[in-house]
């Protein structure tokens, strides 16, 4: 079973030892329509954003205005209606998927985590990526080349482990570190 989820951010746990966790609350999402035996339709409130598409979409399945987005998530044996939280029990193994930070133009010792040369004694090699390719043979640079550029805002999927479930609230503390910012939303999967 699959949840939309949005990163809190980090805490600790009381007691010895003592364990970071990270707080993820759980969307309020509706089953709307089923898409296969395994794969739902599903509506959660996310901002205020309406358009045609969206209202369409509400009045179709008979939503209120502040289900106003809209996903298919992997949900085996679910009925049309609220998603149940059960399968989010304390101990179980989730698969936590979000999108990283974006840390825009980065050079080789941010991204790649080059060395770089000495800074001082005359030297003028210091944070450039050095040389990147033969002279005549192959007279080209190969494909796959560690240089400067976009870092981040990638999907990162991890492991993690629930700590504890407050099933009022719906919010998991996983052990561990999740990627991304917090206010961030992504999907955990509970994994046997």
């Amino acid at each position: 079973m699959e949840y939309i989820v949005e990163k809190i951010g980090m805490s600790r746990t009381v007691g010895v030892p003592s364990v970071a966790v990270t707080l993820l609350k759980v969307k309020e999402t509706q089953v709307v329509q089923k898409v296969d035996e395994d794969q739902a339709l599903v509506a959660y409130s996310q901002g205020k954003t309406t358009n045609k598409a969206i209202a369409g979409n509400q009045k179709k399945h008979n939503l209120s205005k502040e289900f106003n987005r809209f996903a298919t998530i992997s949900a085996p044996g679910a009925e049309v209606g609220p998603i149940d939280c059960a399968a989010l029990a304390e101990g179980a193994n989730l698969k936590a998927s979000f999108k990283t930070k974006g840390r825009g133009f980065t050079g080789v010792i941010k991204r790649w985590n080059f060395a770089g040369g000495p800074q001082t004694h005359g030297s003028r090699f210091h944070r450039a990526p050095g040389s990147i390719g033969n002279a005549e043979f192959p007279g080209r640079v190969f494909p796959g080349r560690k240089m400067p550029g976009q870092y981040g805002v990638e999907q990162v999927t991890v492991k993690c482990s629930v700590v504890s479930f407050d099933a009022e609230n719906k919010i998991i503390a996983v052990k561990g570190s999740v990627p991304g910012a917090n206010g961030a939303l992504g999907r955990v999967k509970v994994i046997s």
